[in-house]
């Protein structure tokens, strides 16, 4: 009996330990995948088609990033049970402040089993865009190659066409990295339009 209770002493931290999630990669009891904050831009000529995200609200409202077309988008994939999300959320309300009426901001909410936990997590950083209620990770299969359905958090800059222009799999590395990314893509457009 006392080598059992030794054994598990050992061994649920042990366990512990390795499930939880890193800066890194990792995962948790959510069972998801944590980038380490590595930027990818598409060059304008090698976009693909838009993206086709659309969904429901935290408050059961239709949203649908194709009526955002015009300017750049940023879709932000969060959940409110996920620690680096909760970390970089002040980066993010700052950047999306920053940008004001240079660009849209969506959120994909990923995982939450209610709506409610996620809308504490927006009054509790004061997150100023809405977000898209998906607990099972449908909407991430409208990002094949950049996001799969476990990618957290993550953020895509799709241009003002609602092609991937940018993404950032992982942690974001600063408001200052969302700012200059959402900005070159918004160049990218102004220099088509005058090319």
């Amino acid at each position: 009996m006392t080598l059992r209770r030794t054994l598990l002493g050992v061994a649920v931290p042990l366990l512990l330990a390795l499930s939880a999630c890193t800066s890194l990669q990792g995962t948790g009891d959510k069972g998801f995948v944590t980038g380490d904050g590595a930027i990818r831009t598409i060059d304008a000529a090698d976009r693909t088609d838009p993206v086709e995200l659309a969904g429901t609200d935290l408050d059961g409202k239709p949203l649908d990033v194709a009526d955002l077309h015009g300017k750049p988008v940023v879709v932000v994939v969060w959940g409110s049970w996920c620690g680096p999300c909760r970390g970089e959320a002040p980066d993010v309300v700052a950047a999306a402040k920053e940008l004001g009426d240079g660009a849209q901001f969506v959120g994909i909410n990923l995982r939450d089993s209610s709506t409610t936990s996620a809308q504490a997590y927006v009054r509790s950083f004061d997150v100023p865009y809405p977000s898209i209620y998906s607990p099972d990770g449908k909407a991430m299969l409208q990002f094949p190659g950049t996001l799969g359905p476990r990618t957290i958090p993550a953020f895509v800059v799709l241009d003002g066409d609602g092609r991937i222009a940018a993404s950032i799999i992982g942690k974001l590395p600063s408001t200052q990295t969302l700012v200059d990314l959402v900005t070159d893509v918004e160049g990218d457009a102004e220099q088509s339009a005058d090319g």
